[in-house]
């Protein structure tokens, strides 16, 4: 993972039911450090959030606090454009590689 966010504008789609949970998602979303400007649709269930920070981590603590499922719509990238943000982490490697010789539990019987 990046280890420092980029200047991005991030639009969620969650269930915006009434006022309190309009004003509960406002203040989840002021509270948050790298957010400068946020907008709350409550009629098509929509948050808009720009600033420095990564939008998996507003989505988790969006979906932490409101107990509910927050779905990420749109990602855009204000940084300029020097790397993508859409960038995608190398696939897992293990760390050593299993030899043939070694015992398989579902094979071998268990001494006791």
């Amino acid at each position: 993972m990046s280890g420092k966010p980029r200047q991005c504008c991030v639009v969620m789609r969650i269930n915006l039911d009434c006022n309190a949970c309009c004003r509960k998602v406002r203040r989840i979303v002021i509270n948050m450090k790298g957010i400068d400007t946020h907008m709350i649709e409550k009629k098509e269930d929509r948050i808009i959030v720009c600033g420095r920070f990564r939008p998996s981590d507003v989505v988790v603590k969006l979906q932490k606090k409101m107990k509910r499922r927050v779905e990420i719509l749109e990602v855009e990238d204000l940084t300029g454009g020097e790397e993508g943000f859409h960038d995608h982490e190398p696939p897992y490697e293990p760390d050593h590689e299993y030899s043939e010789q070694q015992p398989d539990h579902m094979t071998m019987p268990f001494l006791f």
